[in-house]
This record gives structure tokens, C-alpha cells and sequence, in this order.
């Protein structure tokens, strides 16, 4: 599985991830609200262990609602984030900061397709250089957030 088009592979030097859909299988009408219910999706780590390689910054940008709708709480999703990253880890790869928002308000800046996390990550690590930075995602609001934040994107397949 490779989810990074060949003709930009070189030109990257921070991958912009989304969660749900790219790094855990999506919940339909759902949210991953325990560890319990995180399944990565197939051959994710093997990817995000040759990312870890090649790429300077490996981030992921995601939109957890659940929280803002009480469906779980703030430690639960840092329950699910901390074993997740484990789980990355243990496989050879890693996760340089998750960026989450929380809000249920779609016009939060924060909020994909807003670029607030994609600002706040340039804030984090100045060296990183958004033209050169790739975002994969499976939803139009991740192709948006990236478009907004000035980043190449990719669909997952």
C-alpha cells in the first residue's frame, strides 16, 4: 500500500494526516470513543514506519466532535491517542503532534476546513514549509482544510 502519489514523494518534507479514515477505520455515523472501538486501518503502520524515514514532521490533523457533543471525554481521546501512538511506535514509525478539534461549531478555526490546525503547527515547528507539505485524507473537508492551509493534498485509496 502506498498512498503517496510517486510524483511528489521527493518534494515532501511534512505529512499533514487525517485520523478517522486514514490512520483507524471509520465508524460510520460513529466516533472512536475508546480504545476498544481504534482499529488501524490495513497496513497504516507499515506506512507510517517508512514515512518516519523520510519525512522531517509527521502530524495528524483531526476533527473529534465527540467530545464537544460529551459523547466521550477529553481523556478518553488522550487515552485513545496515547495507545494509538504507542502502537506506531512499537511498529517502527511515528507521530510528531496531534492537533484536535474539539468544537461542535463549524466555524471554530480550528476546526477542518479551517487552517487554524495547519497555523497552529507552523506556530509548533517553524521549519516547516507548507508547499512542501502534503496532506492525506479521505473526506472533502480534509482536501479543503489543505487547500485553505496552502498544503498538496492526496485522497486516501
Amino acid at each position: 500500500m502506498t498512498l503517496i502519489p510517486k510524483d511528489i514523494i521527493d518534494d515532501t518534507d511534512t505529512l499533514f494526516l487525517d485520523r478517522d479514515g486514514v490512520i483507524n477505520v471509520l465508524r460510520p455515523a460513529d466516533y472512536v470513543k475508546c480504545w476498544k472501538e481504534f482499529q488501524f486501518c490495513d497496513g497504516i503502520l507499515q506506512e507510517l514506519a517508512e514515512w518516519s524515514k523520510h519525512y522531517r514532521h509527521i502530524l495528524i490533523v483531526t476533527n473529534q466532535r465527540g467530545v464537544g457533543k460529551g459523547l466521550m471525554t477529553e481523556q478518553d481521546l488522550e487515552d485513545v491517542h496515547s495507545r494509538m501512538v504507542s502502537e506506531i511506535e512499537k511498529a517502527g514509525g511515528r507521530i510528531d503532534r496531534i492537533y484536535v478539534c474539539t468544537a461542535v461549531d463549524n466555524t471554530d478555526p480550528m476546526r477542518k476546513p479551517s487552517p487554524g490546525m495547519a497555523q497552529q503547527a507552523l506556530h509548533d515547528f517553524p521549519d516547516i514549509d507548507l508547499r512542501h507539505s502534503l496532506m492525506i485524507g479521505d473526506m472533502p473537508s480534509d482536501a479543503e482544510f489543505a487547500r485553505n492551509a496552502g498544503i498538496r493534498y492526496t485522497l486516501i485509496l
